[in-house]
This record gives C-alpha cells, sequence and structure tokens, in this order.
C-alpha cells in the first residue's frame, strides 16, 4: 500500500492500437480519490497523478480513428512510479524496437524502482525488454501460442486477466486494462479506495480469468495423417462412451501406446483431454444458446456425474456452467416481459 503524495503513473500510448487501452487507464487512475468524493461533496484527495507519452512526444491515432495526444515523450519522463504500456498496432511492433528509445528506457525504470506493466499485445513490449524472462504473464488469449513462441523464457498465463510477478505486472485483452487498473489501485491505495473508483465509475471489481472467453484450441494444425484421422473419430463420438484410447487405436490399426505418443505429439493433449476440450466446447454452445438445466447440458456432451463435468468445466473454462451462462448466456428477459413490466408499471 502507497502512502503519502499522488502516485506517478505513466501511461504510454501508440498508434494504431486499441484507445480501450489508454482511456480506461486514464481514468481509473484519476478517479481514484477524486471522483467518488466529488460525487458525496468531500475534499478531492488524487491518489494518481497521471501523465501520457508517446515514444516521440507526437500525437497517435487508434486503430479506429481516435486521436490521442500525449503531454510528453517518454524520454522526457526521468522517474515515474508506474508505467503502463498500452496495446499498439501489430504492423509497428518491430519498428518500435528497433527503431526507439522503449525497450532500454524501460529497463533503466524497472532498476530504478519503477513497476512496469502492460496491456493485450503491449505486454510483448515487456517480454522484449527481457523483464518478464522466469516470470509469470498473461496476455490476450489469441496472442499466447504467438509470444510463447516468441519469448519462450516467459512464464505464460493466458488464463488470467491480470498477473504480477515482482514489479512486472499484465492485463489480458483489451478492457482487461480496466482489471489492471483496478487491481493496481487496490494494491497500491487500499481496497476501500479500489471500491470506491469502482463504485463511481459503475464497473465492477477485477475479474480473474479470461479463459472463458477463449475458443478452445482444437485446431492446432499438425502433418499427421493417422492423427487427424483419430481427431474426426472422436469428434464424431466424444458425446457417448465408445472413444476410449483401444477403441479408436484398434479402429486405425495401431496400438494404443503408439497413438497416445503421436496423438500428444501432433496436437499437444492426450486423447482423453481432447475429449474433455470437445466437450467442454460443445457444453459452452448449450449454455450460450440454450436454457436447459446444467444436469441436462452435461448429459447432453457425455458426463453422467454432473459433479464431475461442473469440475472439468471450471478447470477449462474458469467458471461453473451457471456462472458462464449468467455471463454469455442469452438474454433472460424477453422484450414481450420487458414490455409487460412497463404496462403493469
Amino acid at each position: 500500500m502507497h502512502d503519502g503524495a499522488p502516485i506517478d503513473v505513466t501511461i504510454v500510448l501508440f498508434d494504431g492500437g486499441y484507445s480501450s487501452t489508454a482511456v480506461a487507464p486514464l481514468e481509473v487512475f484519476h478517479a481514484a480519490g477524486l471522483l467518488w468524493n466529488r460525487l458525496h461533496g468531500e475534499p478531492e484527495q488524487p491518489r494518481f497523478r497521471v501523465r501520457s507519452a508517446t515514444v516521440d512526444g507526437r500525437a497517435v491515432t487508434s486503430t479506429y480513428g481516435l486521436g490521442l495526444t500525449p503531454q510528453c515523450a517518454i524520454d522526457e519522463v526521468s522517474r515515474t512510479d508506474l508505467i503502463l504500456l498500452t496495446s499498439p498496432h501489430q504492423n509497428a511492433y518491430e519498428s518500435i524496437v528497433r527503431k526507439t528509445s522503449l525497450v532500454p528506457w524501460l529497463r533503466a525504470a524497472y532498476e530504478q524502482g519503477t513497476t512496469v506493466g502492460g496491456v493485450c499485445s503491449g505486454v510483448a513490449f515487456v517480454a522484449e525488454s527481457g523483464l518478464l524472462d522466469g516470470r509469470r504473464a498473461t496476455t490476450h488469449w489469441a496472442l499466447a501460442d504467438t509470444y510463447r513462441e516468441r519469448y519462450p523464457r516467459v512464464l505464460w498465463q493466458p488464463e488470467h486477466f491480470v498477473t504480477e510477478d515482482e514489479r512486472i505486472v499484465c492485463g489480458g485483452g483489451m478492457y482487461a486494462s480496466l482489471d489492471l487498473s483496478l487491481y493496481l489501485v487496490e494494491k497500491l491505495c487500499g481496497h476501500e479506495i479500489a471500491l470506491q473508483c469502482a463504485k463511481s465509475l459503475v464497473v465492477g471489481l477485477p475479474r480473474h480469468l479470461q479463459s472463458g472467453y477463449a475458443v478452445v484450441p482444437l485446431g492446432r494444425p499438425h502433418g499427421d495423417e493417422r492423427v487427424k484421422q483419430a481427431e474426426l473419430l472422436l469428434q464424431g463420438s466424444f458425446d457417448r462412451n465408445d472413444a476410449s484410447v483401444e477403441q479408436v487405436a484398434e479402429k486405425l490399426a495401431m496400438t494404443p501406446r503408439t497413438l497416445l505418443r503421436r496423438f500428444k505429439a501432433a496436437t499437444g493433449h492426450v486423447p482423453g483431454e481432447y475429449v474433455h476440450l470437445l466437450r467442454v466446447a460443445s457444453a459452452r454452445n448449450l449454455l450460450e444458446s440454450g436454457s436447459a438445466p446444467v444436469q441436462k447440458v452435461a448429459e447432453a456432451v457425455g458426463y453422467e456425474d454432473v459433479a464431475s463435468f461442473r469440475q472439468i468445466f471450471k478447470r477449462h473454462t474458469g467458471m461453473t456452467p451457471a456462472d458462464y451462462r449468467s455471463r454469455f448466456g442469452p438474454l433472460a428477459v424477453t422484450h414481450a416481459e420487458v414490455g409487460g413490466a412497463r404496462r403493469q408499471g
């Protein structure tokens, strides 16, 4: 927790990026200790001193055409408590790394005691600096495999919205910038200030997992034709109990041991786990589109024990089936019901 003077925050903006990764942190940090007090007629006590910067001090334009004008260039920032890197345009990444002072600036700031963070694809700049080597990090789920290959020393945990490891903080998807900002408000200023900030902005406190938003990674490309046949067999029978390794291996004239080895090498999963992924993917579709009880959903995708289904579903999505439906399922109130309620009111 931080006491005393306002905490100095520098938000780094990039051309062609997603403006939400910049605007959300700017508004959250500005609001902390100020907006709640203002709304309640109490003395304002801003907890952060926030500045925006770009690599060269020039204005940038978001991917959707929103212009953002910084207060300074990064080289003008000699000391700051916190640096937060927003999401850049993917085509500009290499140029920023090679032709600007961003990476050495990050290293120097961290060595001076600054907390360094990134949101979504902005996390790649932190990884490029080497500060994430051997440390936990998250990013947008769709970028995780690419970053695992590019930065193999980083302990990637893309199922999380927010990670922190030795003054390095990371946020997952674009709107995880909101989660990360509120997380930092709570860490640095305490739970009460974070709660007041969230209530003032009418947002929830930080979420923890983003795996429920990701597609199940069943389509990993590979060239093993026999394994592709095995995948097709499993995809056609995952909801029944006739998809054992022995049965699939027999149909392909392979030994179970050979199938296990080749399947894991090609897909990254053993067949049994692959079946669970198929079942969870199917269950997600049912939960998103219908209102059948969880027990019925479990049975429809091949689980006789609903408790086991809940456990497996939560392991792969980060939430229970009921929580998943409440977040991603169909609206519970129809237009007719809304109209009726209005007439009754």
